[in-house]
């Protein structure tokens, strides 16, 4: 049985609302689709854009966004925002996280040790890093990264993504969490079974963790291939919550 979420908390009252965190090289931009569904929907959600320069420095973010709101909220975490959503979500607003191909990480963990100890499939990812150590940065290859990213996007949604990719800190990838909320807090896990940068064995290993998972056809960034989808699971887990 996992966790079963209890808290309330006089600061946070209304109705439930999603906040959403990216993944690495991306920004809020990469919500806008499943943000325009989520309200078609009549669900409130608010996209966070993340410095990306430190694990630290994004969970403090993501934390006063949620200060800010006041209101219950749904953490939705893809691929390096499931390391944040870990750290942030002991957060007292937060009723349960989502992870979409995302590190749910556990204490000591990064996004690049991840499971130690373990063997698990890699990904052809690390052909796609350019590392910059001058400037402390890496980014991903202008063909090789969008081709791992959106194999499964539309042809326009794939570029219009890859134009908008920006360099991220390398510290990114050694930050471990100051807290590990899915002990704590009930959390829903989508495995990408296609997924050409987060391998799915190490997501199906990181998903034994949450308390729901969820298989997808389909490659690593649902939000942008599939935002309908994704706002149809993040309305279910907002209206779970609000009871």
């Amino acid at each position: 049985m996992g966790p079963v979420d209890d808290r309330t908390d006089d600061a946070t009252t209304g109705s439930p609302v999603a906040v959403l965190v990216h993944g690495l090289w991306h920004g809020a931009w990469s919500w806008d689709a499943v943000q325009a569904a989520l309200t078609g929907r009549g669900v409130d959600a608010v996209a966070v854009e993340l410095p990306l320069t430190d694990l630290a420095t994004d969970t403090r973010v993501v934390r006063d966004v949620l200060d800010g709101l006041g209101r219950p909220a749904v953490l939705v975490g893809h691929s390096y925002g499931g390391a944040v959503i870990t750290a942030a979500g002991v957060h007292p607003a937060v009723r349960e996280l989502v992870y979409l191909a995302a590190f749910c990480l556990d204490e000591g963990e990064s996004v690049s040790r991840v499971l130690p100890g373990e063997e698990h499939p890699e990904t052809r990812l690390g052909e796609a890093l350019r590392v910059d150590r001058e400037r402390g940065e890496v980014a991903l290859d202008p063909e090789l990264g969008p081709a791992l990213l959106y194999p499964d996007a539309s042809p326009g949604a794939a570029a219009a993504a890859a134009g908008r990719l920006r360099p991220v800190g390398r510290a990114v990838f050694r930050g471990t969490p100051e807290a590990v909320a899915w002990r704590t807090v009930p959390s829903t896990y989508v495995v990408c079974t296609a997924d050409e940068v987060v391998h799915p064995a190490l997501q199906r290993a990181m998903a034994a963790r949450a308390t729901r998972r969820l298989e997808w056809a389909g490659g690593h960034c649902p939000p942008v291939s599939r935002p309908d989808d994704v706002a149809a699971l993040v309305a279910e887990r907002v209206a779970a919550v609000a009871g």
